[in-house]
């Protein structure tokens, strides 16, 4: 497991050839970091250990249904098949709306 901020999309051949199986977090809003690619390029030999909220344009800016559709369209993309652990893409801070919070985590379950 490697944890590594950012667009890290050129390192994953590599990292796969050390022996990489899981990337965390999954900051899908850094350059090349786009779930569905990632996810049709690496999916079958990387586990995705976040990615399923945008904390940095969604979770603390949006309304809560806003927030529901973000989680449920990265959950569409980055679980079938496997491979996905649900967490935001990164911290949540400080004033993110607990009303988001609930909404980000109730939208995991439907």
């Amino acid at each position: 497991m490697l944890h590594s901020c950012g667009g890290i999309y050129p390192l994953l051949p590599g990292l796969i050839d050390a022996g990489l199986e899981i990337i965390q977090p999954v900051q899908t809003t850094c350059k090349d970091m786009e779930p569905d690619r990632l996810k049709r390029e690496y999916g079958r030999v990387l586990c995705f250990w976040g990615g399923g909220s945008n904390t940095r344009d969604i979770l603390g800016l949006a309304s809560p249904e806003a927030v529901a559709a973000d989680v449920r369209e990265r959950v569409a993309q980055f679980a079938p098949g496997g491979g996905f652990v649900f967490q935001q893409i990164h911290n949540v801070m400080a004033d993110v709306p607990p009303e988001n919070i609930v909404a980000m985590l109730d939208a995991v379950n439907t």
